[in-house]
């Protein structure tokens, strides 16, 4: 992570860090606070914390070999938020390179749940930490097993970033 805080990222630009390698190791998302997502004295407002969240779940998934929607499309399976918990810690401000950690604790024939830890890499401070506990739904929001294809990805082991299923592209 050296030098990430001197990175020159447009405002707004989200970049994977890392990919997740085992179900207890974390995966690192970076994101730079944007000036609408602070208060009129520059610090992040609450809310956004949460959809820093769903970023960093949506690039994990990615990372992974899949997308929520070809989860929904291909598969009619929805990730539905049931629970969502966030402590706060300390403030962010505008301009911020912040990192999101996530992993994936649990997984169950209906339910995963991801933890998240925010921090600012440029003086280490744990800023936030949380979790969402997702149901797998159909369209019609009826409660649902997970598919094995999907269950398979988060639980595989990733040997090298680069490397992509055979004879598939990455997404």
């Amino acid at each position: 992570m050296v030098g990430l805080q001197n990175l020159d990222l447009p405002i707004g630009v989200r970049i994977p860090v890392s990919q997740p390698t085992f179900m207890n190791e974390w995966f690192e998302t970076q994101v730079r606070v944007r000036y609408a997502e602070t208060d009129q004295m520059g610090i992040v407002h609450h809310s956004n914390y949460l959809v820093w969240f769903e970023f960093a779940r949506s690039e994990y998934c990615r990372a992974r070999g899949f997308s929520y929607k070809e989860m929904e499309e291909k598969d009619n399976a929805l990730m539905v938020v049931a629970e969502a918990y966030c402590r706060y810690k300390s403030p962010a401000y505008y301009e911020d390179v912040l990192t999101i950690r996530t992993k994936i604790p649990e997984i169950r024939s209906r339910s995963i749940r991801f933890i998240y830890e925010i921090y600012r890499p440029s003086d280490q401070i744990l800023l936030a930490e949380g979790e969402t506990l997702h149901l797998v739904t159909d369209e019609n929001k009826k409660v649902r097993s997970l598919p094995a294809i999907y269950k398979e990805k988060l639980l595989q082991e990733i040997d090298d970033q680069n490397t992509f299923p055979e004879n598939e592209a990455p997404h």
